[in-house]
């Protein structure tokens, strides 16, 4: 580490917003707890009292002042700080640092910038840049046109051909972007984005191809690891914020994903980041053909999730990367024996599912695009896809039981809001596979990849075979307990129950499921389900599933079902 560093300047998380919430609250957090670790003297500038990052004591010295230029050069001329991190507050944080370095601010007062040079976080921000900055390497980018009128978007709009998608650069949570089929679709849209930018950028559209992540570490020693790996449930389209995300992937192949992850290495050593970024790829589901989307050089919301998932604390080591440190010179602050040049391996699944509030708005748009409208998410972890899922929709706070055995929906047109995606996706998907559209037939309006949606049907198919199991809340009210019990533990019956909760359903799901609901009240239902479990001691234990199908071998399709 280097030794004349004594005072820290820390661009926090500012002003909760779509697009800017918790996630920089804990990035920033982290880096402030480093500081401490180190005995250097932190410096926040952050006007969101409610925060971590803003709590006693965990900065030693806290501006609760706008974080823009202007006031954090007041707080530098004030503080006289040694070095300031950029990458700790989204994009607001980055902004600002950038405005501060070319007005020659941070000169002026000989704060050094730690961590990613500025001229890096420049070359990913400014699209022209980025695009020529890949091309050295040979990595493909998606085919664009930075404009800074609206009739150069016309124009580029035309020489790359409909469809086509605006992004406002420099903005977060892909404010005033938007897919265009039409010229009409273009002038609304650009108008909207040059509001929220100077420089928009027109795409060729790669609607309907996988969009995966992958976080990157690397020091200034030039050493580098992929953290975690990530893919979107929904295709290229919809933001990232605003679609279910699963870690690790889980439809690459071991070739795509190790070309990948070789690319994002690759890019981050080119255009020298120092500590953690999120490289976003556009993948051909039908082939290896890829293209980089974009690169954050900084910790991102899709970073929160990856620490939080892999127990890797990003931020905290991206800060002391930044204050100097090598990979190999850290230990991971979670595990405490692991070192922190090593990928995390993971034997389970997370999903992160976003939650959106827009019921309680007039007039808005229910559709789902480029540009982020969700609220916050929540994140899920379970042995299956299947457990995570259910789990995390459970928990999105929307009176959703999981994927199945929810109060009826009312939807006017399925085919449509299939193709035409809401907040309520999912449950459409849920609600099209139990009346009978095929995998292939959802697969075709959505593009969402088969094998979700082949696990997502594993799910229905375990709720029909509940179904038809209604007798056991009849006879469970005549038969003697012990008798009742002898009945539960046959293998048909024990083997549903044990697949059921393997794959994520809640005991009053499968309460409901079995028509105890009719019988009693929604609490008793679901008790009555768990007392039925602990008839079967049928509690959570590893590989309990393929110990009990080896004992009923005759029997390991009712568990199995449609496993893949």
């Amino acid at each position: 580490m280097e030794k004349k560093i004594n005072k820290v300047l820390l661009l926090g998380s500012g002003a909760l917003k779509i697009g800017q919430a918790g996630e920089f609250d804990y990035s920033g957090a982290q880096a402030l707890k480093a500081l401490k670790e180190e005995g250097i003297h932190s410096v926040l500038i952050n006007p969101n009292i409610a925060t971590v990052q803003t709590s006693k004591d965990v900065a030693d010295t806290v501006y609760f002042q706008p974080v823009t230029p202007e006031f954090v050069e007041r707080v530098i001329e004030q503080e006289r700080p040694d070095g300031i991190l950029l990458s700790f507050g989204g994009q607001t944080a980055l902004n600002c640092g950038v405005e501060l370095y070319e007005k020659g601010v941070l000169e002026k007062y000989g704060v050094k910038v730690l961590g990613t040079p500025v001229q890096a976080i420049i070359d990913t921000e400014d699209r022209d840049l980025f695009v020529k900055k890949l091309d050295e390497i040979d990595v493909k980018t998606i085919k664009s046109e930075a404009c800074n009128t609206i009739e150069e978007v016309q124009k580029a709009a035309h020489e790359l051909g409909f469809p086509v998608i605006l992004r406002a650069a420099y903005a977060l949570g892909g404010l005033g972007s938007g897919f265009c089929d039409n010229e009409e679709q273009l002038l609304a849209q650009a108008e909207e984005a040059f509001s929220f930018s100077p420089q928009v950028l027109v795409e060729k559209s790669l609607k309907g191809w996988k969009e995966i992540e992958y976080e990157v570490v690397r020091d200034q020693y030039d050493n580098c690891i992929t953290v975690c790996n990530m893919e979107n449930f929904d295709p290229l389209g919809i933001h990232t914020g605003e679609s279910i995300v699963v870690a690790p992937s889980q439809t690459l192949t071991n070739s795509e994903y190790h070309k990948l992850r070789a690319l994002a290495i690759k890019i981050i050593r080119h255009i020298g980041i120092v500590g953690e970024c999120n490289v976003q790829y556009a993948l051909d589901p039908n082939s290896e053909d890829y293209r980089v989307i974009e690169v954050n050089a900084r910790l991102s919301r899709s970073s929160a999730l990856a620490s939080k998932a892999t127990g890797y604390p990003l931020a905290f080591v991206a800060a002391k990367l930044g204050l100097g440190y090598g990979l190999f010179e850290l230990k991971n602050s979670v595990t405490k024996t692991t070192s922190a040049f090593f990928e995390p391996a993971l034997d389970y699944v997370v999903v992160k599912i976003p939650r959106w509030d827009l019921t309680k708005f007039h007039g808005v748009k229910r559709q789902l695009g480029s540009s982020m409208k969700s609220v916050g998410e929540v994140m899920a972890i379970g042995r299956t896809f299947e457990e995570a899922l259910q789990k995390g929709l459970r928990m999105i706070g929307q009176g959703m039981h999981g994927f199945v055995e929810n109060h009826e929906i009312k939807i006017q047109d399925i085919a449509t809001s299939l193709h035409e995606p809401t907040d309520m996706r999912i449950f459409v998907v849920s609600k099209a596979l139990q009346i009978g559209y095929s995998v292939e037939q959802i697969h075709q309006l959505t593009k969402i990849d088969r094998w979700f949606l082949q696990k997502l049907k594993h799910i229905v198919d375990i709720d029909q075979q509940l179904h038809e199991y209604t007798h056991l809340s009849e006879v469970s009210e005549f038969m003697e307990p012990s008798e009742f019990k002898e009945y539960l533990q046959s293998p048909e019956v024990a083997l549903l129950l044990r697949a059921a909760k393997v794959y994520g359903f809640s005991d009053f799901q499968i309460g409901r499921a079995v028509g105890l609901e009719s019988r009693m009240k929604m609490e008793q239902a679901g008790l009555t389900i768990r007392k039925w479990r602990q008839m079967l001691s049928l509690v959570p234990t590893v590989n309990q599933i393929d110990t009990l199908a080896a004992e009923y071998p005759a029997q390991t399709n009712y568990l199995y079902l449609s496993y893949l």
